[in-house]
């Protein structure tokens, strides 16, 4: 099964997410870390997420490109958090800019999907501050709005988190 969790920043939608996880019952729960830390605001964003997680039973995997190459123990239950930054991952590597990366993304997520028996990925709604932007910056919304849409068509659940409340969804029972 595949969970899109979607919503703003500071939405709540990290802590549905791991809900929704832990709503699968027992099982190996993975949870795959793609924040790089550059500077103090994403190590606090990191700290602040492995507290919300412990004692909840995940095995972190911090995997910044290349989910196509990810190995994971059979019938596990996934985590990816989360899409925004795989994508700004991928585009903006050492080696230079890469605007195409949607497809490649995707090939990962059924890599997950082909292993794991639930995955759960959270991504960011950008999408609606009404900006314009130019070059590097269109380029990675359109990708990441390629690649969410991608996700939508393959979930089997997409939710939308407003202030930590599920406002929208699409396929399985509201919580």
């Amino acid at each position: 099964m595949l969970v899109v969790v979607t919503g703003g920043s500071g939405s709540g939608k990290s802590a549905f997410a791991e809900e929704t996880v832990l709503s699968f019952g027992e099982a190996r729960r993975i949870y795959i870390a793609t924040m790089q830390a550059f500077d103090e605001e994403s190590h606090r964003r990191i700290r602040r997420h492995r507290h919300m997680r412990a004692g909840k039973g995940f095995e972190t995997v911090e995997r910044y490109t290349a989910l196509d190459e990810l190995v994971l123990p059979k019938g596990s239950v996934v985590l990816l958090e989360c899409m925004s930054n795989l994508v700004a991952n991928e585009m903006f590597r050492e080696d230079g800019f890469h605007p195409e990366v949607a497809e490649e993304i995707i090939l990962g997520v059924k890599n997950l999907l082909d292993q794991a028996e639930h995955v759960v990925i959270v991504t960011n709604e950008i999408f609606s501050d009404g900006v314009l932007y130019e070059g590097e910056s269109e380029k990675y919304k359109e990708q990441l709005g390629q690649i969410n849409c991608n996700l939508a068509e393959m979930a089997d659940r997409v939710v939308e988190v407003v202030y930590g409340i599920p406002v929208w969804h699409k396929g399985g029972e509201e919580k």
